[in-house]
């Protein structure tokens, strides 16, 4: 069990960016760390469920309960309690139990992606429990499959929606099932800053499709798969109990954004950055400068939005009780770069550590998989 240490929201942090900035060759925008050899795990006993509050959330215990992962990005929860989680340079898929047993249950065919690129964010879908649907680099384009998940190992993968640019950098990779059962895709400029600006380009966007991967009729584009666009690279998204989707984004250069997404909402990128006053675009909630954030992950719980930061290297919890975003403030300062923060049915939350993709300080352990059971 790890202590907590909490920070004022004003706090500096330092490390490796993680997608502001575009780094001199060969180093990247945004990820940095030898992959670590172990694959060990550390059972621990499942900590009760938290009860939900209003305002700000109290973290209570951190619990380590998986380590020796390699360059894991996201997690996904099955209907048990139990989790997937994608590991992003060897293209694997790890079956985790909730007192730490780790399996490999799979490899997903055909990703070939550099720096940013390859096996990145997956998700169930709630009307069909088995079904994965999963984001990877295949190449210069970045594609959504979905495949049966059936307790040890995955049937055929099938491409619903393809031709999504790819790019060393910029790849977004985060996706989630919405309220309205439609799946909802983030994807980045990959390096093409005025791209983010054409609402007909999957780039630099977040899309809304089908289980299908067909655009489905109120889509606020007309023929478009394209829900909002003016993005850089969102590798965030979370919906709250009010059915709005809230995304965390990468900023260049100066700050990295907390977004309130509108339907056919234009984000700004890359006329404008963070908080720019401008009326034709939409602001962000929040800003942070990006030695403080370069977030990935975020996941809401307990009226509370908690967001993974890279280089800022800790957890940020952003309260939204009377549905505007709150001050934020931050803790988990002690594990390295964060990559994703996901609710667990019981309560708690699950946060990947994400220092052994070639842009961290990897220490003995890592990567691992924090339990963080909240007040």
């Amino acid at each position: 069990m790890a202590a907590v240490v909490l920070l004022v929201a004003a706090c500096n942090g330092d490390g490796n960016d993680d997608g502001n900035e575009d780094p001199p060759s060969p180093e990247p925008t945004n990820d940095t760390a030898e992959p670590d050899e172990t694959n060990g795990h550390t059972p621990v006993t499942p900590s009760p469920p938290a009860t939900p509050v209003s305002g700000p959330v109290e973290p209570t215990d951190v619990d380590e309960i998986v380590t020796g992962l390699d360059a894991p990005w996201s997690i996904a929860f099955l209907s048990d309690g139990e989790a997937l989680v994608s590991q992003r340079d060897d293209a694997t898929i790890v079956h985790v139990t909730d007192t730490g047993e780790v399996t490999e249950v799979g490899e997903v065919p055909d990703v070939e992606g550099a720096e940013e690129g390859g096996l990145l964010g997956i998700a169930f879908d709630p009307e069909s429990p088995d079904t994965l649907y999963v984001y990877a680099t295949m190449g210069d384009e970045n594609t959504v499959s979905r495949t049966t998940y059936n307790g040890d190992g995955f049937g055929e993968f099938e491409t619903v929606f393809d031709g999504i640019p790819a790019h060393p950098y910029h790849n977004g990779g985060r996706i989630a099932f919405g309220p309205d059962g439609m799946l909802y895709v983030s994807t980045g400029d990959a390096g093409n800053e005025p791209s983010s600006q054409d609402p007909d380009s999957p780039a630099g966007a977040i899309l809304r499709i089908t289980p299908d991967g067909e655009i489905p009729d109120d889509n606020p584009i007309d023929d478009s798969p394209v829900y909002a666009y003016g993005l850089r690279n969102v590798q965030g998204l979370a919906f709250d109990d009010d059915e709005r989707l809230w995304s965390s984004e990468f900023g260049p250069a100066t700050v990295d954004e907390l977004n309130l997404i509108e339907a056919g909402g234009n984000y700004g990128w890359p006329e404008v950055e963070g908080i720019a006053g401008d009326e034709r675009f939409i602001d962000p909630e929040h800003e942070w400068p990006v030695e403080e954030a370069s977030p990935s992950g975020l996941a809401y719980h307990a009226d509370t939005l908690f967001m993974a930061s890279l280089r800022g290297e800790r957890l940020w919890q952003i309260p939204i009780p009377d549905g505007e975003a709150g001050e934020p403030q931050a803790f988990l300062d002690d594990y390295g770069r964060l990559r994703d923060v996901v609710g667990a049915p019981d309560g708690t939350l699950w946060v990947l550590t994400n220092n052994t993709d070639g842009r961290g300080d990897p220490r003995e352990g890592d990567d691992r998989i924090l339990r963080v059971t909240l007040g």
